[in-house]
């Protein structure tokens, strides 16, 4: 529900405050209630979201490539502010974007924020290996992890593209204590502390299905949900199904499941036990590295680099200190090209002188 200049605009910015640092999490929204808030009378379906996302993103990065690098010169001496040939309006017409273009900023340091995307459904997959390069991804088994780490690293060689500039990171929420027990026992009180009735609201708007009256501590009626329709092209609908087929839990269990992580992979134990399970999906094919989701802001954070990093550090898993400044760098990402760098005459406009080893992501 953005414009692309607008968002191109926004994001450059923090690009440029930032030096380097920004990412663009590229969402469809699954939210039908949005579009009331953007005159629309209803949510578009989840393939014309996907449709309009493809153009959205061609746009935005055709903007973001209007100032090739050498354009900005801001010579004081001379009053040449920029390089006019190489600044470029986009001239784009199409079927649910008009931008003519070029942005009124110059390119960011990152050439352009990290392109991050975070659906799991067949028309996600397909946008991530043409648009993503690096993927938020829910799973609650090492199979599933390593299906989709599989299917999307050959989705991205199939459209020409390196799957090793593709980071594949799933979210893991990580409940850490000096013992096992400990570590449960805080997942247990996480747990207590949830709002059943909120909590079903949530569940109703993933699966559709209304539970005010079922016992929570009875069986999840599984006849109650429905796959076929929009709905059923959700990718977090698959994984609250995959839990609720898989594990067959009660209502509050399966409450309880998504109260914190929302479908992301949750984790009780010592800070050994978290790193094995890490590097077991690390070195079997299931993930490029993870997306920390603390169960509690900011000790959840602090506990996981204090003791889990360290311990990814011995086994060789993550760095010691870091090869460059910005996100790209950070994800071991190239700078992307400009689509429009080429040779060029010399024109200006001027103003006045007023004045290689492989290591997790995390």
């Amino acid at each position: 529900y953005n414009e692309p200049y607008n968002l191109a605009r926004l994001f450059a910015s923090v690009d440029h405050l930032s030096g380097g640092r920004a990412g663009w999490n590229i969402v469809t929204t699954g939210d039908a209630s949005a579009a009331l808030n953007f005159g629309f009378d209803r949510h578009p379906t989840h393939a014309d979201r996907y449709e309009r996302a493809s153009e959205f993103v061609d746009v935005v990065t055709k903007l973001w490539d209007s100032w090739e690098d050498a354009a900005l010169i801001a010579d004081r001496q001379s009053g040449i502010f920029a390089d006019t040939d190489k600044i470029h309006p986009i001239n784009h017409i199409g079927k649910y974007h008009r931008v003519k273009g070029p942005l009124t900023l110059p390119r960011s340091p990152q050439g352009r924020p990290v392109y991050v995307q975070a659906g799991s459904s067949q028309d996600g997959r397909s946008f991530a290996s043409r648009y993503a390069e690096a993927i938020f991804t829910a799973h609650q088994t090492l199979g599933n992890a390593q299906e989709f780490y599989a299917d999307i690293k050959a989705r991205v060689k199939s459209v020409g593209r390196n799957p090793d500039h593709v980071k594949v990171l799933p979210g893991i929420s990580p409940f850490i204590g000096s013992t096992e027990a400990e570590a449960r026992a805080l997942h247990d009180e996480f747990n207590e502390l949830t709002q059943p009735e909120y909590s079903l609201h949530q569940l109703r708007r993933i699966v559709d299905a209304d539970l005010s009256s079922c016992d929570l501590d009875g069986p999840f009626p599984r006849e109650l949900i429905r796959i076929e329709g929009e709905r059923g092209a959700s990718s977090r609908f698959h994984v609250v199904l995959d839990i609720i087929e898989r594990e067959n839990p009660t209502i509050r269990q399966l409450l309880h499941r998504l109260a914190g992580a929302r479908g992301h992979w949750v984790q009780a134990g010592t800070p050994e036990q978290i790193t094995d399970k890490i590097q077991e999906w690390f070195d079997n094919g299931a993930a490029d590295g993870f997306n920390i989701m603390p169960p509690y802001l900011q000790g959840g954070f602090d506990i996981f680099a204090e003791e889990v990093v360290p311990l990814l550090r011995k086994r060789g898993l993550f760095r010691h200190d870091y090869d460059g400044a910005t996100l790209r760098d950070h994800f071991g990402l190239p700078r992307p090209e400009n689509t429009f760098s080429r040779p060029h005459r010399l024109s200006h406009l001027r103003i006045g002188h007023s004045t290689s080893k492989r290591y997790a992501n995390t």
